[in-house]
């Protein structure tokens, strides 16, 4: 049975999950990403064997953790710091870390800045290193210096409202349970209904999701601003491309679905790639904003990783979409614990 816990670290009160009863064992910290919560790590909990522990906490704005504001300009250090506190206040010592979309962003972000701590690392469907939006290339160079077409201005107003008012049913495709069935997931899930509740603790505004944002004079006509989540994952605030200097140098296990619409080369939530296909009116062409190839900078960071001595290894899940642990859990979980049986 999973049970929800508060603790107090030095940053925050942290709502986590744990597996009742399982309170010794390998620890095992499993990050949800962006507009979720640790609700969606919950089978993967149940599931793992009992020489690990599972936890799976809440980030700040999300579930039922004190939700201070996002600091974007850190990029995604307010996460990971927290993380960090949550790791310290429950003693946990080195820990396994879990990684899923903005959540592979926060425990590369703790990789980077503590990798003493970190004794496995797993990234599931993750954000770029080179952040969300607004670069090209294996290197992450910018279209535009001010990171134009990243960022807050992104969001749907649609999808947005529908959160702040916790309308989850049919009717739009921008309705949480809609993006969940759509874009979450290849196929929808036969029981969604707790997976959608966790979307609807996200907290809104300026300081949360979606961030606030600024006119650009660059195509699409908005660049990040300083505040809110999509905001931190901004290529101009979150940027990880020196991840081979981590001493020491946890394993890495790298594990995506061949069909996620969200971290792609081809993401239907690029506006870049959007404007390729003619969905977003205005595109100035391949030579001034192509689309952002979030696969290729991911492997480009992790063979620099492997070629100055870590190991890594890359599973695809053929047919899945962003949230593999949900859409194929035992083809994840077999791959997770192999994962953690070479740390």
């Amino acid at each position: 049975m999973i049970t929800d816990r508060l603790t107090a670290t030095d940053r925050l009160t942290v709502n986590y999950a744990e597996v009742e009863g399982r309170t010794t064992g390998e620890p095992v910290v499993l990050v949800h990403g962006n507009v979720s919560s640790s609700v969606f790590w919950h089978p993967t909990m149940a599931a793992l064997p009992t020489r690990y522990r599972p936890l799976a906490p809440d980030l700040r704005g999300f579930g039922g953790t004190e939700p201070l504001p996002v600091d974007a300009t850190r990029g995604l250090r307010d996460h990971s710091e927290d993380l960090l506190s949550y790791v310290r206040a429950l003693a946990l010592g080195p820990v396994h870390l879990v990684g899923w979309s903005m959540g592979g962003g926060v425990v590369l972000q703790l990789l980077r800045d503590q990798p003493d701590l970190v004794r496995s690392l797993t990234l599931v469907n993750p954000v770029s290193p080179y952040g969300f939006g607004g670069t090209h290339g294996v290197d992450g160079t910018l279209n535009s210096p001010d990171g134009a077409g990243s960022g807050a201005g992104g969001a749907a107003p649609e999808f947005v409202r529908l959160l702040r008012e916790g309308e989850s049913g049919a009717g739009s495709p921008f309705a949480p349970r809609a993006v969940l069935d759509t874009a979450y997931v290849s196929e929808p899930l036969t029981e969604s209904d707790r997976y959608v509740a966790a979307m609807l603790t996200t907290r809104i505004g300026d300081d949360h999701y979606p961030g606030d944002s600024r006119t650009s004079e660059a195509w699409p006509g908005f660049g990040p601003g300083e505040r809110g989540v999509l905001n931190s994952m901004a290529p101009t605030h979150f940027r990880i491309d020196d991840l081979e200097l981590v001493e020491p140098k946890p394993p890495v296990l790298w594990i995506r679905g061949s069909a996620d619409v969200i971290v792609s080369d081809t993401s239907l939530f690029d506006l870049a790639h959007l404007g390729a296909i003619g969905a977003v009116p205005g595109w100035p062409g391949a030579d001034t904003c192509p689309a952002q190839p979030m696969v290729a900078q991911t492997r480009a960071v992790l063979d620099r990783y492997a070629a100055a001595g870590g190991r890594v290894r890359e599973v695809v899940v053929e047919g899945a979409g962003h949230s593999v642990q949900l859409e194929r859990p035992k083809e994840f979980l077999a791959a997770l614990v192999e994962a953690l049986g070479d740390a």
